[in-house]
């Protein structure tokens, strides 16, 4: 059984290759069978798909990593030479490892972020839904779960980490005096804006509206902040009123465009308009970064403000990788253990054989009224040569390099003196 994994993220792709790749939650299970029927020999599969990375894990007879790559591209609608630039392919135990570091928040834009590990399980939930998570794939996340609560309960790992929600604040601060005189909208109604949200309530901003395609979930969100809720239909007449517009959304195409950022700023009289992109594929269409009275930023703008204070946690990230690397090691050795079960099985069903025709013959003994210890006796041999025939088949046959080979097994399984 092989384990393989590929996939494109923040540090290796730019934003709008990362775009091409994006699902949404409800786009993953279709996505999974159409992967898997695409395949030869259909692997365990299971897609993690975020606003920083598309991950495809697969388990299975053969590592079928450039089919799974060549796919992955004509679903994109990039060439594979151009995703194979941008690529991290990973086997067994480097893909173990890369699942483990996942999950504990190492590989994410915000060190030791835990939100990662939330949208990694909801990645084996739907995989299991799909009927894609077989026992391999579905022992490397469980354990994954299990060293990623290691490290964020034995490390400090998580501590003083900066989100993309407090990165969006602390921007927004430096162009704004006082936030508490800002109106703000919030373009979805999704855990990343419920984050965001959180942040910017806590500066008691003057006006805080929630637009989101449906009314009911942006409403439970708008109550719980004491704002005002939207349709996203409106968003474009009323786009003026707001000094920061953070947005989050599963729309494959940008909803916030330039003309109607121009609009709004010619109705502010171009006073400043901070704005926050933090979804994948974009909402707000890139062009509007170059108008003169706009500052936009994207999920990739905000890395090097969500790595401030990363130095400190060095000795927390090395603790880490301690744990990992434990983690990696367990998994293999299951992974190894789980080569022999084929070899197990056919040993318990050849024993099984020959306990049931020994078994038959003494009961044709026993009903013929033959003596019970003689029956016993005869059970005992036929078991015992049937057990020993290989055995002692290779002690005779072949060559002397082939019967000293054959001896030296034997006497390791045989002759073994009880400790």
């Amino acid at each position: 059984m092989a384990v393989w994994a590929l996939g494109i993220n923040h540090t290796t792709a730019p934003l709008d290759l990362r775009g091409r790749f994006a699902y949404a939650i409800d786009q993953v299970e279709p996505t999974l069978r159409a992967l898997r029927a695409s395949l030869s020999r259909r692997p365990e599969a299971a897609i993690l798909s975020t606003c920083n990375r598309t991950e495809i894990y697969c388990a299975g007879e053969h590592g079928d990593i450039d089919n799974t790559l060549d796919w992955l591209a004509q679903s994109g609608g990039v060439s594979p030479v151009l995703l194979r630039s941008h690529a991290y392919t990973l086997h067994d135990g480097m893909a173990a490892r890369h699942a483990f570091r996942v999950a504990s928040g190492l590989d994410s834009m915000v060190l030791g972020e835990p939100q990662i590990l939330g949208q990694m399980k909801d990645a084996v939930r739907v995989a299991d839904q799909a009927g894609a998570l077989g026992t391999t794939l579905n022992q490397l996340f469980q354990r994954s779960f299990a060293v990623a609560k290691e490290v964020r309960t034995s490390t400090e790992i998580g501590a003083h980490s900066i989100s993309m929600a407090a990165a969006a604040v602390r921007l927004a601060s430096q162009l704004f005096e006082d936030l508490g005189q800002i109106r703000v909208l919030f373009v979805g109604a999704g855990e990343m804006v419920e984050l965001a949200a959180t942040h910017f309530a806590a500066r008691n901003p003057k006006g805080i509206a929630i637009a989101n395609r449906t009314l009911e979930r942006g409403e439970r969100l708008a109550t719980r902040f004491g704002g005002e809720v939207m349709r996203l239909a409106d968003l474009p007449a009323r786009l003026h009123e707001f000094d920061a517009v953070i947005s989050c959304t599963a729309s494959t195409l940008p909803i916030i465009g330039l003309g109607a950022v121009e609009r709004a700023l010619k109705s502010r009289k171009h006073r400043p308009m901070f704005m926050v992109d933090l979804a994948v594929p974009r909402d707000i269409e890139p062009e509007v970064k170059d108008l003169e009275d706009v500052y936009l930023y994207t999920v990739d703008d905000l890395a090097s403000v969500v790595q401030t204070g990363q130095a400190n946690r060095q000795a927390a990230v090395a603790q880490a990788e301690a744990i990992i690397d434990a983690g990696v090691q367990s998994f293999l050795h299951w992974m190894d253990q789980r080569r022999s079960v084929p070899l197990i099985q056919q040993l318990n069903a050849q024993a099984d054989e020959w306990r049931a025709l020994e078994l038959a013959r003494a009961r044709k003994m026993l009903a013929k009224g033959e003596n019970v210890d003689a029956v016993l006796e005869a059970l005992s041999k036929g078991l015992t040569q049937k057990m020993l025939h290989g055995a002692m088949a290779e002690l005779h046959a072949g060559d002397a390099e082939a019967r000293q080979r054959a001896s030296s097994a034997i006497q390791h399984f045989f002759l073994r003196k009880e400790r």
